[in-house]
C-alpha cells in the first residue's frame, strides 16, 4: 500500500512537472508549447549516419561530403532523449551550419528536399527563430536552435533534449525520420535517416553503460526542471529510490512530505 501510494504521487508529480514546463514562456505553437516526454523506451538507440556524397554537390565541388552522424537514446529514467552529435569535413565557407530532425524519411535516391519540413508536432513553424533559453517554445526537431549551431570543424556535442521521444506512439518520435544539415540560408547540404541500433545502456534495470560523449561548441542544454530523488526505502516502502522531474522547491517539498507520511 505504501509503495503504491508513493509511486502514484511520484507519477502525478512528473505529469504536473511536464505540464508546468510546457506552459513556461510564450506560447508559440498552434497546439501549445512542446511538452516534456516521459516513459521513453531506453533499451533502444537510434543513429543517422551521413552518406559519402553530399546532396548539395556545389558544397563539395571535388566530391565528398560532411562526415558524421547523430546518435540518440533515452536515459534509464525515460525522461527526454540524450543526443550525441559528431560532424567533420564541413564546407570551408558558409557557416555557422544548422541541423534539424525532419518530418519525413529521406527516400532511397537521397533527395534531402523530400525530407519535408522540421519535426513540429505542436505546429510552431520556422518563424520566429527558436530561443535557446526557452526550448519548450521551439520546434521539437530544431536541435541546433535549442542546443547550438555548428561552429567548429570537427564539431562534437552531447546534450539532453527533454522534448524528443523514443516512443513510437508519441508525436515527438523521431526514430523513423531523418535529419538535414543546412547552410544558414536553409540550403540543404546533406541528410540521413535514423535507424535503430543496439542500445548503449539497458533500460529498466538502472544499470548504465558507457554512452557516446563529445565536446564542442554547442550550447549545453539547460534543463528547465530540477530532479528530486524520493527514497521509498526511507519511507518504509521497501522499494528502490525514484527520480522524478519537478519544478521548484514547492513540488519537491510535497514529494518529501508524502514520503515521510507513508
Amino acid at each position: 500500500m505504501r509503495a503504491s501510494v508513493l509511486l502514484s504521487a511520484v507519477s502525478a508529480a512528473g505529469v504536473l512537472a511536464q505540464d508546468a514546463v510546457a506552459a513556461t514562456g510564450p506560447l508559440t505553437g498552434a497546439r501549445g508549447n512542446a511538452t516534456v516526454t516521459i516513459n521513453n523506451p531506453s533499451d533502444v538507440a537510434y543513429v543517422a549516419t551521413l552518406p559519402e556524397t553530399a546532396f548539395d554537390t556545389a558544397a563539395f565541388p571535388e566530391g565528398g561530403n560532411v562526415k558524421g552522424r547523430i546518435w540518440a537514446q533515452a536515459r534509464p529514467d525515460g525522461i527526454g532523449v540524450t543526443f550525441n552529435v559528431k560532424f567533420s569535413n564541413l564546407p570551408k565557407t558558409g557557416g555557422p551550419f544548422t541541423y534539424h530532425i525532419h518530418a519525413v524519411p529521406v527516400p532511397a535516391n537521397g533527395n534531402c528536399t523530400a525530407a519535408g519540413g522540421h519535426l513540429d508536432p505542436f505546429q510552431r513553424n520556422d518563424d520566429p527563430p527558436c530561443e535557446s533559453e526557452l526550448k519548450q517554445t521551439c520546434q521539437v526537431g530544431d536541435l541546433s536552435g535549442k542546443h547550438g549551431k555548428i561552429t567548429s570543424d570537427p564539431f562534437n556535442a552531447t546534450y539532453h533534449d527533454l522534448f524528443a521521444s523514443t516512443d513510437p506512439t508519441n508525436p515527438a518520435f523521431f526514430g523513423n525520420l531523418s535529419f538535414v544539415l543546412h547552410y544558414p540560408n536553409k540550403t540543404r547540404i546533406t541528410c540521413a535517416n535514423f535507424v535503430q541500433e543496439a542500445a548503449a545502456h539497458k533500460g529498466g534495470n538502472g544499470t548504465a553503460k558507457t554512452t557516446p560523449t563529445g565536446t564542442g561548441s554547442a550550447v549545453p542544454s539547460k534543463t528547465p526542471a530540477s530532479f528530486v530523488t524520493v527514497s521509498a526505502a526511507a519511507a518504509g516502502a521497501g522499494i528502490a529510490s525514484t527520480r522524478v522531474a519537478v519544478l521548484g522547491a514547492g513540488a519537491a517539498a510535497v514529494l518529501v512530505a508524502i514520503a515521510m507520511a507513508l
